[in-house]
């Protein structure tokens, strides 16, 4: 399990002031309420993505900036409810005011180079914060843009696109499908080649709504239970090779081998360290929660296009006691078991949870719970905006108890995962300990 560190960089930017990119065409002013799946407490954040592209010598006289500026207020016509803001309805229902104001668009300078950030480009990034500007005020749930974007252009022609979205308007394929619109209209496409569709009632809870599973993820934690600490927070990017998932996969048992996915695999490991790392009460209760896109579980299918949240957290739940007196292969088969549970009927019954119990149950605060998100089949790496395909792609960093499977490179080019960690320091420390004692373990130190 090989740490992939930051390296020192220090730059100067110059920064444009953020300006609203409306759609170029008049749209709809209307209302649109999100379904009861996307309108839940646990969604209300914002996430942001990153990606690197290289200097190309045919795009030579073109500014990366404009031409995505450009494409993305062509894309706005047809996606128009990113244009809009965020209102709350009646009983705390979010509504999309389609306003057409616009998202927000940054178009930064800076005096770097793509190689200086390294050959094995991971997240957390050095200086993220001048990659993607953080505007005051800009992270409010109400009445305020859906997206911030930010292009920033480097010194030797190579560019840096990043996006900060808010999770109530769409998943992680969602914003794929809207990101490749604006690539296919930075390329000269004049319409969109899958056509967004809305329709959020179809992930509605029933009439009347039913709760008909256990949905451990929404627990209301006892006040006993650690909250996530506001600083002192330590962001670490974790890399697995082959040879790492190899010696990982010899821990479990036979009969796990053959049919235990990487991320399986990978996100019992992880769980596991990070509780160690944590120092909890053997006796207190920990979850893991993976997020399970349910698109090919509905029958019939959703519309093609439909970009909001098709995701579900479902969780494996222990004791500190159980998860680490037992060996890997039980971690695996907790991991396991929450994956089986992904189904339409389940996303039904958190859509009735989140009626009955007027969504306010949120999971992403409390420390005993450790979110995986897997991003590395969604295909960002394929978005092009003329200028190739990215160097990198994928979640910028951890956010809170959320960490993202991203596809990178390590520093000799094996292709792996890397895994970003956001723990308080001192348990970071133990963190990667716990990880260098396994290794150790492995290879018989």
């Amino acid at each position: 399990m090989a740490i992939a560190s930051s390296i020192p960089l220090v730059f100067s930017v110059q920064r444009c002031k953020p300006e609203l990119v409306a759609p170029t065409k008049p749209t709809p002013h209307e209302h649109k309420l999100l379904s009861d799946i996307d309108d839940q407490a646990a969604l209300r954040f914002q996430v942001p993505f990153i990606q690197f592209y290289e200097y190309n010598p045919s795009m030579q006289g073109k500014d990366p900036a404009e031409v995505i500026r450009e494409a993305l207020a062509n894309a706005l016509v047809f996606y128009y409810p990113f244009a809009g803001r965020l209102r709350e309805g009646p009983n705390g229902k979010l509504i999309v005011d389609c306003t057409g104001e616009g998202v927000m668009f940054i178009k930064v300078d800076a005096d770097v180079t793509l190689e200086q950030f390294g050959n094995a480009l991971h997240p957390p990034f050095p200086c993220f914060d001048e990659l993607l500007y953080d505007v005051p005020d800009s992270e409010r749930m109400l009445n305020c843009p859906l997206l911030l974007i930010q292009v920033t252009r480097l010194k030797c022609g190579s560019f840096i696109f990043a996006i900060r979205f808010n999770h109530v308007i769409c998943d992680g394929i969602g914003l794929k499908q809207f990101m490749s619109t604006i690539s296919e209209m930075a390329r000269g496409a004049t319409s969109c080649f899958i056509s967004p569709i809305w329709e959020r009632h179809l992930l509605d809870a029933g009439d009347p709504p039913r709760v008909i599973f256990y949905h451990h993820e929404y627990d209301e934690v006892e006040p006993t239970a650690i909250s996530w600490p506001l600083d002192n927070l330590v962001q670490r990017s974790f890399f697995f090779g082959p040879v790492e998932v190899s010696t990982l996969r010899s821990l479990i048992p036979l009969h796990l081998c053959h049919c235990t996915t990487k991320f399986e695999l990978l996100t019992a490991c992880l769980w596991r360290c990070r509780t160690i790392a944590l120092n909890l009460n053997p006796n207190e209760k920990v979850r893991m929660l993976c997020t399970g896109n349910l698109r090919s579980k509905f029958n019939p299918s959703l519309p093609l296009g439909y970009y909001g949240n098709v995701i579900v957290f479902p969780a494996a739940i222990t004791t500190v006691r159980n998860l680490l007196h037992n060996p890997l292969g039980y971690t695996v088969e907790l991991v396991k078991q929450a994956k089986a549970s992904m189904t339409k009927e389940y996303a039904k019954s958190v859509a009735a949870l989140m009626v009955l119990r007027a969504k306010q149950l949120n999971f992403t605060k409390i420390v005993g719970s450790f979110v995986v998100s897997d991003l590395t089949k969604i295909g960002f790496e394929d978005i092009d905006f003329g200028w190739g395909k990215v160097v990198f792609a994928g979640a910028a960093k951890a956010v809170g108890v959320i960490s993202f499977f991203v596809s990178t490179k390590s520093t000799k080019g094996e292709v792996g995962t890397s895994v970003p960690i956001c723990l308080p320091a001192p348990a970071m420390e133990r963190f990667e300990k716990e990880l260098d004692m396994l290794k150790g373990h492995l290879l018989g130190f």
